[in-house]
């Protein structure tokens, strides 16, 4: 079945097989201002579906629960600062067209980075220098942490978040061989380039639909 763990396994290794790390991390750099400056927001949410569905193709681990209470939590947030026309009333809250917009777009924005930064950065990504070595450690810890991240739960958020925390803080998570050595043929080469292209092109072309 295509949503088995097995599947899943199978998808990443052909993703890692087929990228390299400084591949990935230029295309994430490049697709980011097209997502972080797109004014429209039913754009935007296109574009964080689109990352959605790669990190399933690329097999990535993830809880369509969790991003659903976080997406949910940011607005709700959002809702208590009303400005803008009142669309309805909940209680004593109302709920103003300007906070929900507002609060639905960082949400929107907040997870769209989330899911191009499991898209874009691995463990394996280095850069050359002392302030190369630092950054890399950071991209490091954040894949890690994204990496972890699947075992926090709804019931026990709060406890399972401090728990990871100290288990980054005490963990040093090497990279094997196995990720770093990958035999990439021409083939390859060809097949990767023309998917990061496309994957560019679709992200940019979201971007400049708002001015066709």
């Amino acid at each position: 079945m295509i949503f088995s763990e097995a599947s899943r396994i199978r998808r990443e290794k052909i993703y890692n097989d087929l990228f390299t790390a400084p591949e990935l991390f230029a295309s994430g750099i490049i697709a980011m201002p097209a997502m972080l400056f797109n004014p429209a927001l039913h754009l935007r949410v296109t574009q964080f579906l689109f990352f959605y569905f790669l990190c399933w193709l690329a097999g990535k681990k993830y809880k369509p629960l969790i991003t659903i209470i976080i997406i949910f939590l940011i607005v709700a947030f959002n809702l208590i600062v009303p400005h803008g026309e009142v669309l309805f009333s909940i209680g004593r809250l109302n709920v103003t067209h300007g906070a929900l917009m507002t609060g639905i777009q960082r949400a929107i924005t907040l997870q769209a980075l989330i899911m191009l930064s499991r898209l874009s950065i691995r463990k394996d990504l280095k850069f050359p220098g002392r302030f190369g070595e630092l950054l890399g450690e950071s991209f490091k810890v954040l894949a890690q942490f994204t990496e972890l991240g699947k075992r926090i739960r709804v019931k026990s958020l709060m406890a399972d978040i401090d728990e990871l925390m100290v288990e980054l803080g005490n963990k040093n998570l090497p990279v094997t061989e196995e990720v770093l050595i990958i035999k990439h043929t021409s083939n390859n080469k060809i097949m990767s380039l023309i998917i990061i292209i496309t994957f560019l092109l679709l992200t940019w072309l979201l971007f400049f639909l708002n001015y066709l």
